[in-house]
Formats: structure tokens, sequence, C-alpha cells
């Protein structure tokens, strides 16, 4: 069983995971084999190479965990976190642990193991997004979790383990630091000016436009103003809502619309760059609320994060946002077919 252990200095939990334990030797960089799609787990044909599925969207009524699937979510094979068992909160001495409780999950996004985010199509992209939305919703009703992290690594420099396509969420029963300092953040703006610090974020950015990378009828794609790391772009609902979840079948049509123009830009300028996606949206109790606004942040791996980032807290980001916006704005991609799946 993991643990969960906390800080008592800066309030930051680890997760400490014995079933990922590494000796020193196990840490020398390597490049990850390519695992060809005979071999591939998140390929038809080898279901039984996963966990059993928890979702799947199939086209045919074929029989779970058989071929015939457009989508697929499964457990992790390894997990960070496990559902089993229960939190055992407990004290050694001064320090507090937890049993490692949570979920981890794959989202398997396609069928084809060559695609990628930019290179499906705007209806395969929805259908991701409302996986996240139907796992994210069944696990808010386990008491345990306090928030939901989505988040897509792209890329073996950004944490890709395999090059099939693919997401995951990780259930956890404590808010983490980052989510606590944004949140509290606009808490403390919306008291003190009771508007959402995100919807002004959107209006001062419509108004200037010189961070605008791409906007449609639901959201606006900006490279936000003090970014930590080059391209760092954000895409933001134009409306005020607090949890992803909670958006309509509209607004994920658009979103996927955003997200594969963003992408599509991304590749033309940076060269298929390894990234990062997260979805930051409010924490499972507080899904309603005026102060806090979910969005998507995309964090393209371009440099690496050295000493004075990690003795600081500061990042040293060597590309305007103005610039990296104009790039991206003006990178000539072909227009996305307009479409949508469930």
């Amino acid at each position: 069983m993991p643990e969960l252990r906390k800080d008592p200095i800066t309030g930051r939990w680890v997760v400490v995971s014995i079933e990922r334990q590494k000796r020193p030797n196990d840490f020398t960089l390597h490049h990850a084999d390519v695992i060809h799609r005979d071999h591939c787990p998140f390929c038809p044909g080898h279901e039984g190479m996963t966990p059993p599925e928890v979702l799947a969207y199939r086209h045919n009524g074929s029989a779970p965990n058989a071929p015939g699937w457009d989508l697929r979510v499964v457990p992790n094979r390894f997990p960070a976190l496990r559902v089993e068992g229960t939190l055992d909160r407990h004290g050694e001495g001064m320090f507090d642990r937890m049993s490692g409780i949570g979920a981890h999950e794959v989202v398997i996004e396609t069928t084809d193991h060559d695609k990628t985010f930019a290179t499906m199509s705007e209806a395969e992209i929805a259908r991701v997004l409302w996986a996240f939305r139907d796992r994210v919703h069944d696990l808010k009703n386990d008491i345990r979790f306090r928030y939901i992290l989505l988040f897509k690594n792209h890329g073996e420099a950004a944490g890709a383990s395999l090059e099939h396509s693919h997401s995951q969420l990780i259930a956890l029963p404590i808010l983490p630091i980052y989510v606590v300092e944004e949140i509290q953040g606009a808490k403390q703006y919306y008291i003190y000016k009771e508007r959402c610090v995100f919807c002004d974020i959107i209006r001062q950015e419509i108004d200037s436009g010189i961070r605008i990378v791409a906007e449609n009828e639901d959201f606006l794609t900006l490279a936000p103003y003090a970014p930590r790391f080059p391209f760092e772009t954000w895409i933001l609902p134009k409306r005020h809502e607090s949890a992803f979840e909670n958006s309509s079948s509209h607004m994920f049509e658009n979103l996927a619309k955003a997200l594969k123009l963003l992408l599509m830009k991304a590749d033309r300028v940076l060269d298929n760059p390894p990234y990062n996606l997260v979805i930051h949206s409010s924490p499972v109790q507080d899904p309603n609320n005026e102060h806090y606004h979910w969005h998507i942040e995309f964090m393209p791996k371009l440099t690496k994060t050295a000493g004075f980032e990690w003795g600081t807290g500061f990042y040293i980001n060597p590309t305007p946002p103005e610039e990296a916006a104009k790039f991206l704005r003006e990178a000539s991609v072909e227009e996305p077919v307009p479409a949508i799946a469930r």
C-alpha cells in the first residue's frame, strides 16, 4: 500500500509509492523502448494486457474487455494510489501520514496506435472529454476523494511511458498544495473585488489582444501574462464555470475545437513538442462557486527545471508570452472540420 506523507513545514503532501521503488542506479537516464503496435497494451486485441475496463464507448455492442471499442478507461497497472482500503490517518511523532487511498486510471483515447491529440478529429477529442466527465461524476460518489486531477503527458520528455495516445486521472483524498494556492489566490481576489480573477483576465486579454492565440464561441486560448514555461498556453471558458464536469455538450464540442487548433499550431511552430496538459477544476466538495474558474493549462517541455527554480519557486522563461502568442496565433494550419460524437 502506498502512503501519503505531509511535509510539516510547507504542508505539501507527497506520495511514497513502494510499488514504484527504485534504487540509485535505476535513475540513470535512458530512452524508453518504442513499443510496436503488435505488443502495445493499448491497441485493440490486447485488452487482456490491461486491467478490466471501468468505462468503454463501443460502436457495435461488443462485449466488455474485447475489441470493438472506440475509447477505454482502465485502472493504471502501476497506480500511484489504490482504491481499496481506508485512509487510516495517523501521526508519527510530529509527522502526519495516511494510507495511499485514491484512484489512478488511464484513458485510452483511440484505437489508432499512431494518432495524437493533434491528429485526432474533433469528434474523437470530444469523446475523450466526455470520458473525463463521466469518470469524474462516478468518482465523486466516493466520499473519500477531495480532488480529481485530469492530465495528459505527451512524449517521453513529458513523462509518457507509452506512445499510444492516452490521458490519466488521479483522484486524491487531499487537496494538492498547488490547487490550494490557486484557489486561495482566486478567493482573495473575489473577496477584495467581488469578481472572478479569471473572468477579469479574459476581459482584459480580449481588450488587448496581444496574448490571444485563438478564440471561438465558448473558449479563449491565450498565453498567460506571467508564464512559467516558454509557450505555456491556457484555454479558458468565456462564461464563468467552476467545475469542468459541469460543462454542457455544446461547450465540449467547442473545447475539442480549441484543443485541436492549439495542438496543431504547437506542432507547426514547435515541431511536435512533448507537453503536459492539465485540467484545473474546483474541488469535489465545492463544484459551484463564484471565485474559481476551471481551465486547461498546456505546457510544452522545452526547458529544464533546475536549481534556481527548485530553490526559489521562481521560473526563468526565455520567451515573452506576447511573442509566444504571436507565433502560435500566426501559425498557418488546416482548419478542423466541425464534427461531434458521443
